[in-house]
Order: C-alpha cells, then sequence, then structure tokens
C-alpha cells in the first residue's frame, strides 16, 4: 500500500488558520485537486486540494483546529499504477485560490441594477507568474501594500490602507499626487469652467437691465488662478501622504512578476520593489484617430486645451463626449468661434434626447456650427491652420473643408492596462486595456487589485474613490464589497447635465418596464429668479412599487442635484417617499420632489389633466 501524506501548502504566510470544514471522509475516493477540507483566514477562504487520485485513509485534523502551513492534514492510498510520493505538499499553483469572504448584502441591493458595476462580474483564472512571495535579492524596497498610480482612486487607497495600519508605498510617474483629474482634467477644467460661467452670466445680465460691459480676459492671470488651484490641492496631498507615513516613489512603474515591480525615475535610477499586495490604479489617456498631424502643436488634447497657450479665434472640437463639450464652453466665453464635430446623431450619446434638448438649443447659438452624424476624415497642417475635411454618416452630405486655428480632439479614453507590465504579473488584461476585476476589486491573481479607469467603465473619478477604500478594506481583512447600485455622472456644460441610474435608452434597451414624470423648470420660482428657465428634472420609476428607477437634471447647477436621486436609489425611495420629503423654497432641488408629485399627480404647481 503506497500512502501519501498531505500537508498545507503555502497559503500566503499566514499561521494558525482554522479548519471551517472537511470535504471528505475516510473511504471516499479523490480525484487530483479536488478539495479536501477549506480553511479560512482573516481575509479569505481557500480550500486545499488533493495532490493525485486516490482513496482517503486516514483524516488527522477536524474542524476548529488550528493549521499552518506544513501541517499534515490527510494520508490518501495512491490509486494502482499511479506513482506516490512519500510525502506531499500541494504546490501554491494547486491551491484553489483564494475565495474573498461573502460581504454581507447591503438591503438596498437589488439584481435590477447592475447600470455601472465593474468591467467584469467575475475575474477569469490564469496561470500565475510567481514571483514565490519572498523578496529577491535586488529588491531596495518592500512593503506590505503598494498601489500604483496617484489620482483620486490610488491615493485613496494608499491612504486607506495606511489608516488601516499597513505599510503603504505610492507610486506615481509624475512629480504631483492627483493624477489625471486633479492635475489636468477634473479640477483645472471646473477652475476654467466657473471662469467661463461667470463671463457668460455677465453677458445675460444685460437681458435684466444690468450691463457690465464686455470683459476683458488676461490669459496669462487666469492660467495662474488655474495653477493655484491645482498647487494648493497637489501640496494638500503631499502633506497627508506624510502625515500617514506613505512612502512616495515617483517614476514609471511595470510589474517584474506577481510580487515585484521595477520602477524607472526620471534621473535615470532605477529600484525594485517587492509587495505582499499590489493595488492597480493606473489610470487611463486620451485616445488618439490614426493619422492625424500629432507633431503639430495647434492639435490638442484636453490636456492641451487646459494650458490656455492662447485664445483660437476658431476652434474645433472633435467629439460631442462630456470633455469636448466642457472645453467648448470655456473656449466660447473666452471669445472663440467654436464648431463641435459629432459622430453620433446628437450630443453626449448615451444621455436621453429630451435632456440634452436644451444644452444643444443654447449653444447652437452660440457657437459657429454643431455637426452631427459627421466625422472628421482628413486633418492637414497647413499654414493658415489645420484643414479638417469632414464625411457624413448615413448618406448625409457633409460640411465642406474648413480650416481652423486649433482643434481639440477629445472622443474619449483608453485605459493604461497594456502600459504596466500586468501580464508578467500573470494579470489579465483584455484588448481594449482593461483589467476585470470582481466586487472585491480583485483580479485574477488574488492578492493583486485594480481600481477606477482601469477596472472599467463608467471613467470616473468618485468610481474609483470608492473602489479603492474597498479594495484597501480587503487587503485588511473586511468583508466588504463594491456594490453602488448607480454611480451619477455629470456634464459641467452650460447648462449642466446630470442623470443616475437607469435612462429611457437603456429601459428600451433592455426591455425594462418603466414610468416617467419630468417636471419643466419653466414653473420653478427659483429657476424663473436666475432667467434659465430651460431645465428639466425627470425621474423613472417602477410601475408596479413605485420605486425610483432613475433620473436626469439639466440646467444650472444640476450636478449638485443629483446627489439626492443617488440616495433615493440606494435607499429604495418610492415617488411618495420623495415627494413627502419636504425640501426648501424656492430652491432647485424641489424640482425632485415635484417630479415625484407629477408621477403621484399630487402636484398643485402645474395643472396636469387626470388620465381616463
Amino acid at each position: 500500500m503506497s500512502l501519501v501524506d498531505v500537508k498545507v501548502p503555502d497559503i500566503g504566510g499566514f499561521d494558525d488558520v482554522p479548519v471551517i470544514e472537511i470535504l471528505v471522509k475516510v473511504g471516499d475516493s479523490v480525484k487530483a485537486e479536488e478539495s479536501l477540507i477549506t480553511l479560512e483566514s482573516d481575509k479569505a477562504t481557500m480550500e486545499v486540494p488533493a495532490p493525485q487520485n486516490g482513496v482517503v485513509k486516514e483524516i488527522l485534523v477536524k474542524v476548529g483546529d488550528k493549521i499552518s502551513e506544513g501541517t499534515l492534514i490527510v494520508r490518501l492510498e495512491a490509486e494502482k499504477g499511479e506513482a506516490a510520493a512519500t510525502s506531499s505538499t500541494s504546490s501554491a499553483s494547486s491551491v484553489a485560490s483564494p475565495q474573498p469572504q461573502q460581504a454581507p448584502t447591503p438591503a438596498n441591493t437589488s439584481a435590477d441594477n447592475k447600470l455601472a458595476t465593474s468591467h467584469a462580474a467575475k475575474a477569469p483564472s490564469a496561470a500565475v507568474v510567481s514571483g514565490g512571495g519572498v523578496p529577491r535579492a535586488d529588491a531596495t524596497r518592500r512593503t506590505e501594500v503598494l498601489v500604483l498610480g496617484a489620482g483620486p482612486g490610488g491615493y485613496s487607497a494608499a491612504f486607506r490602507a495606511a489608516d488601516l495600519g499597513k505599510k503603504v508605498t505610492l507610486i506615481e510617474r509624475y512629480k504631483t499626487l492627483g493624477g489625471v483629474c486633479l492635475n489636468v482634467g477634473c479640477i483645472p477644467s471646473k477652475a476654467l469652467l466657473h471662469a467661463a460661467k461667470v463671463i457668460t452670466e455677465a453677458e445675460e445680465m444685460a437681458h435684466f437691465g444690468v450691463k457690465l460691459g464686455k470683459p476683458e480676459v488676461e490669459v496669462a492671470s487666469l492660467l495662474n488662478w488655474k495653477n493655484s488651484v491645482i498647487g494648493k490641492l497637489t501640496k494638500g496631498l503631499t502633506g497627508l501622504a506624510k502625515q500617514r507615513k506613505v512612502d512616495v516613489v515617483h517614476g514609471k512603474a511595470e510589474f517584474v512578476d506577481d510580487h515585484h515591480i521595477r520602477v524607472n525615475g526620471d534621473d535615470g535610477q532605477s529600484e525594485l520593489v517587492f509587495f505582499e499586495h499590489a493595488i492597480i490604479a493606473a489610470g487611463s489617456q486620451s485616445t488618439k484617430i490614426p493619422g492625424f498631424p500629432y507633431d503639430d502643436e495647434r492639435l490638442v488634447d484636453s490636456t492641451g486645451a487646459l494650458e490656455l497657450r492662447s485664445i483660437p479665434k476658431r476652434l474645433l472640437v472633435i467629439g460631442g463626449g462630456i470633455i469636448g463639450l466642457e472645453m467648448a464652453c470655456v473656449y466660447d466665453a473666452l471669445g472663440s468661434k467654436v464648431t463641435v464635430v459629432e459622430l453620433g446623431p446628437q450630443l453626449i450619446p448615451g444621455v436621453d434626447a429630451d435632456i440634452v434638448k436644451p444644452l444643444h438649443k443654447r449653444i447652437e447659438k452660440r457657437y459657429e456650427a454643431i455637426y452631427l452624424n459627421t466625422k472628421v476624415a482628413k486633418l492637414e497642417a497647413t499654414p493658415q491652420g489645420l484643414k479638417a475635411t469632414f464625411e457624413g454618416a448615413n448618406e448625409k452630405v457633409a460640411p465642406q473643408p474648413d480650416v481652423y486655428d486649433r482643434v481639440l480632439l477629445a472622443v474619449g479614453r483608453r485605459p493604461n492596462g497594456k502600459l504596466i507590465g500586468a501580464e508578467k504579473a500573470g494579470v489579465n488584461v483584455d484588448d481594449r486595456g482593461f483589467i476585470s476585476v470582481d466586487n472585491q476589486q480583485r483580479t485574477n491573481i488574488p492578492h493583486i487589485f485594480a481600481i477606477g479607469d482601469i477596472a472599467g467603465d463608467p471613467m470616473l473619478a468618485h468610481k474609483a474613490v470608492h473602489e479603492a477604500k474597498v479594495a484597501a478594506e480587503v487587503i485588511a481583512g473586511h468583508a466588504v464589497a463594491f456594490e453602488a447600485k448607480t454611480i451619477p455622472s455629470v456634464a459641467y456644460t452650460d447648462p449642466e447635465i446630470a442623470w443616475m441610474g437607469l435612462t429611457e435608452i437603456q429601459a428600451k434597451a433592455k426591455g425594462i418596464a418603466y414610468e416617467k414624470a419630468s417636471f419643466p423648470w419653466a414653473a420653478s420660482g427659483r429657476s424663473l429668479a436666475m432667467g434659465r428657465e430651460e431645465g428639466i428634472t425627470k425621474v423613472l420609476l417602477d410601475p408596479a412599487t413605485r420605486r425610483i428607477l432613475g433620473a436626469s437634471f439639466v440646467g444650472p447647477n444640476a450636478g449638485e442635484l443629483v446627489a439626492e436621486a443617488v440616495l433615493a436609489l440606494e435607499m429604495g425611495a418610492d415617488m411618495h417617499d420623495i415627494g413627502l420629503s419636504v425640501h426648501p423654497h424656492p430652491t432647485l432641488s424641489e424640482t425632485l420632489a415635484m417630479a415625484a408629485e407629477m408621477a403621484e399627480g399630487t402636484i398643485t404647481d402645474l395643472f396636469v389633466p387626470k388620465k381616463k
């Protein structure tokens, strides 16, 4: 009789891990890789498999026993004709991947809202390129948690992990923390959009008898103010990192294996960092259209547009999404003649047409042109400017070629998954550069996590921050998961557009039954007092339960209004709840309550004929 001693393999350095389940009994025949027992650490559960085919002859542990690497757990009798080792310890690669502890399901989680989740619900498996979990001799730095990327997601993950007692190393390619959002994205664009709003409001006050005169824009001073906002925030992040004793390393990083990453600094120096856990927060970059003259400084992306090198007389914006339209608002206010070209049939694709319409009507009066169902087929550099050649979609007659002083390319962003050597760590990256994760932000490599843009749409900073905290807390042993019912979106245009939950476009595409109710801001005392009556607040609701399914807003400060709708959806509020919540008057916030009253037929601010 050939006996095989099955011992506990490497289980990630844990000691005294309790046995929570015995999956076999004496006399059972088992196949290779069939699970024998289940262990539970403070971070995960894992199963120890049989190393080969055989019959269970002896079980040497019981439920509640605490065991460590090398503990003898089972003796097998090898099947006839199969070689048996005198002692067998399952290799780390043969142990079933640790399964995250099942997080408690929040009471407000429902199966009908999968509108904004991570890129994949379940991470696929892959062979691990193992660094063995042991620091290499040439590793110059060792850390418990390594965070790659210091944008809103990255620094939030680093700070939360540090607050939970972990030794953290934060790697950032650029000289300042904050990533694209803080340095060349969300924050500087909002600073310039505020300036644009002041300019346009000053112009429009003339209609009310208050004439302020044409503003004089000192571009250098405006740029300095924008940069001062960025400086205050980046300085604050540096201070927070020091207070939390987070090691910050600047340089371009690539994985070497599943426990090491190499950082190459701008000074030519290189260092190898060993990590126990990693959180990938490497973000995204602007998408490019092949064949465009990218060596011409007159062709810019959103980063270049925010530099405010000068105010062009004529600006072409390629892409009618959020980024393109926000920058169009800025340059229009600063004096540029703006043309927007969008490949699709409407601006801000994916948002309901009735919500986009007020924005379209307003800007088409201000802009030189808006071309829908149109693409830029060619862009040529000439001494006079950049010459754009257009093509129409669906047999649409295209505009004639035209020359612009500057062209802003804003056709989306692509994740940086293929730029960090993730495959060397065994991390699965799809063709587009996304890294699949589960609802605890784990990749297919259990000790490596991914968050933010690189972990899937929507590419939004507030999504990244919440994912970051989940990843850090899972690493620290907390039973948590990212299960947001919705992630709100905002276009900081003028008027603003904001939405959350289900849109009519999504409902129709998925065959989801819904009712809708809209409240026109023309009946809002607050919006009339502002001289901005074009706004709309719209709610979608479940016909059976009357619960809110989604909400959309268009009008000034729409981005501030959407948060209440998010809370209503997360809490499972119905139209009755929202309508009975007392809102201050006169405010724009009460338009949500009035939309709910429209749905319930209880509104008094408008007369709505009863349905027959």
